[in-house]
């Protein structure tokens, strides 16, 4: 198996390359712009082919990027991007749109990324601290997992509930937490949960993992991306909001249907394993993997 190499450009990215592929950019300093919530992201990300199975600012949600922790109701806050779902009254531009940025590493060696984020507010107030921890490793000759922990403290001063726009009032759309936006040519693609294969009719099932199998443009080679919900993580397991039809995404959304409240000075932890193959690997073979990879990496 190549080993894996970490290229830093100073106050920007970081490169993880296995030999000669770059399996992702993780862009921890971006320069987004103010409307769609700036925050952290992984793109591009490939195979071990060197096939994308990331997009980046998508003319439907320009504020979808790769992977990213993106959050749409934080009490008052939006840090998902773009506008706030309003029940009555659809989506609704607010002067609300937060951003998570980078203060400081805690670790940058070897395949492991840690550091330091403060959530600000539009305003310019700190809502959250956040210990964030990204670790990397090849499992095998067409997979690779990437592990990301993340543990947020509320320092707003008042408690906060963590929410998605069907706690709102919008039915089946409870997005929100570690979201993956998949390819243009991934549309019409297979989502998969450990009992069932098919389309968006999956959205809202709970499970411990799901996956997306899609084709590539240009080569017809076939990718699967998987996410493991680590079984400590609040309201474990998650429901999955997974799309197919118009694009595809994965994203474990711990709060689908059920708010979280996180009192003042209170700490909420998750994490999570996103297993990235060539090709179309048996699934819960896969689904082991990103499990192992939980049990072996640390914590923030």
């Amino acid at each position: 198996m190549a080993e894996l190499r970490v290229d830093h450009a100073l106050e920007r990215s970081v490169t993880v390359s296995a030999g000669d592929v770059p399996l992702c950019t993780y862009v921890y300093r971006p320069d987004t712009v103010r409307l769609e919530s700036p925050k952290p992201y992984l793109h591009p990300i490939r195979t071990l082919a060197g096939d994308l199975v990331s997009l980046f600012r998508p003319h439907d949600h320009v504020w979808h990027k790769g992977i990213a922790w993106s959050l749409p109701y934080v009490g008052e806050h939006n840090f998902w991007g773009g506008p706030t779902y309003v029940h009555g009254r659809s989506y609704v531009q607010r002067p609300n749109n937060g951003s998570a940025v980078h203060r400081a590493f805690r670790t940058l060696a070897g395949n492991v990324l840690a550091h330091h984020l403060d959530w600000i507010a539009e305003g310019g107030t700190t809502v959250l601290t956040e210990e964030r921890r990204l670790t990397f490793a090849v499992l095998d000759d067409v997979s690779w997992v990437l592990t990301f922990a993340t543990s947020l403290t509320n320092v707003s001063g008042e408690a906060l509930a963590f929410g998605s726009p069907t706690t709102k009032g919008r039915e089946n759309a409870g997005y929100g937490g570690l979201f993956w936006r998949g390819p243009r040519s991934f549309t019409g693609g297979t989502i998969q949960s450990p009992t069932a294969r098919g389309g968006d009719e999956l959205r809202g099932e709970r499970a411990a993992w799901f996956a997306f199998r899609g084709r590539h443009d240009g080569n017809d080679h076939r990718s699967t991306v998987l996410m493991v919900d680590d079984p400590a993580n609040p309201h474990h397991p998650p429901q999955w909001f997974a799309r197919s039809e118009e694009f595809a995404c994965l994203n474990p959304a711990p709060f689908f249907s059920e708010e979280l409240d996180l009192p003042d000075g209170g700490t909420v932890g998750f994490r999570y394993a996103v297993v990235i193959a060539a090709g179309d690997p048996d699934a819960e073979t896969l689904a082991e993997q990103g499990r192992s990879a939980l049990r072996t990496a640390a914590t923030p």
